[in-house]
């Protein structure tokens, strides 16, 4: 696969991101059609959706996130910790503390 190629399929998802954040106040279940729209491209094109696109969303049920309204973080440690209020399913991420 040409780089060129795997550039056009992330545009593309990134593009899908754009949309559900665009929607996410108005229509929760479009914005989550958008994250699997994207997921789907990238397993089939197999072109890794970037980090910090992959924080947006729950991975068990596709939920875009809204800041304080469908998910918790916490930190603890060196481990943050996203918990889906939609379907009560968490997420945990590692960090590095820099001092």
């Amino acid at each position: 696969m040409t780089s060129r190629f795997k550039n056009k399929i992330l545009s593309q998802i990134i593009d899908f991101f754009n949309e559900a954040e665009a929607v996410k106040n108005k229509n929760i279940t479009l914005s989550q059609r958008y994250v699997i729209l994207a997921r789907k491209l990238s397993l089939k094109k197999k072109v890794k959706i970037p980090k910090e696109l992959k924080r947006r969303f729950c991975k068990y049920c596709y939920t875009y996130f809204i800041a304080g309204k469908n998910y918790a973080v916490r930190i603890t440690g060196k481990t943050i910790t996203y918990t889906c209020k939609n379907c009560g399913k968490w997420m945990r991420f590692g960090y590095k503390i820099s001092s």
